[in-house]
């Protein structure tokens, strides 16, 4: 199916706080990790209205918001330039195939370029066949050489703690 004459992509704003928790709901149903979102709407629109820490985009068809991308920007010492990194992309079920999955990935790829990133890159959970897919057609390499480590909050804490007792 081909993309409505009446879609837009729009930059999220403050008022949007609760449907970014609904999108990010969403996308936690879809991943299996509905118990591990713990995101309030406060410390959300701290992090992303106030800190400036990251940021979203809607797929929008006839007025109501079907798809979104949140996204930040780091950066990578070996190219000596910032890059977009793509925390989450989402389409409601009801709208997948018909385009806004690629129409926000490739507005994110655009605003990378215009930015001067060096790269764009995500993540996908292993199993998620149809994304990863959906990103071989556009041409992504997976990173099969590199496994992701994460230090969670608990995890912080100690490290954190460890620092003060040497």
């Amino acid at each position: 199916m081909k993309i409505k004459t009446n879609f837009t992509i729009r930059q999220a704003e403050r008022r949007d706080v609760g449907l970014l928790l609904k999108f990010i709901r969403g996308i936690a149903k879809y991943e299996k990790m509905e118990d591990q979102v713990v995101a309030k709407a406060g410390t959300l629109e701290a992090e992303m209205f106030d800190r400036h820490r990251a940021e979203a985009v809607f797929a929008v068809v006839d007025g109501k918001e079907v798809g979104f991308a949140l996204y930040f920007f780091n950066f990578s010492t070996f190219i000596g330039h910032s890059g977009l990194y793509l925390e989450d992309l989402f389409v409601w079920p009801e709208y997948r195939g018909q385009g806004y999955g690629k129409a926000l990935l490739l507005h994110l790829a655009a605003l990378a370029h215009e930015r001067q990133c060096g790269r764009m890159e995500w993540s996908c959970l292993n199993w998620n066949r149809p994304s990863i897919d959906f990103y071989l057609s556009l041409g992504a390499v997976p990173m099969k050489e590199w496994t992701v480590f994460r230090l969670d909050a608990k995890a912080l804490a100690l490290a954190a703690a460890s620092t003060r007792q040497e």
